[in-house]
């Protein structure tokens, strides 16, 4: 399912617009965005926890060269899906 076929599905069953349907979407994803960025925990009962993990610094390999290089740490986003959502998917 890509984004378009979700807006539809939202916009059938809330009896709402397809461009309203987008405007949630959109805010929703921007303040989940928004509250990693800062380092929030985004917490969806039954769906799952959006955090902010930490990398840390590591070494690697140039795979054409074989050469180790430095990998700095980084930040990333992370996804923990719920025990609802964990037992639909089994």
């Amino acid at each position: 399912m890509n984004k378009a076929q979700l807006i539809e599905k939202i916009a059938m069953e809330t009896k709402v617009s397809k461009a309203q349907a987008e405007t949630l979407l959109d805010c929703t994803i921007d303040n989940i965005k928004k509250a990693v960025k800062k380092g929030d925990d985004v917490k969806l009962v039954g769906f799952g926890t959006f955090t902010k993990a930490k990398r840390k610094a590591r070494v690697g390999r140039n795979p054409q060269t074989g050469k180790a290089i430095k990998i700095p740490a980084s930040n990333a986003p992370k996804f923990r899906p719920g025990a609802e959502f964990k037992a639909l998917v089994k």
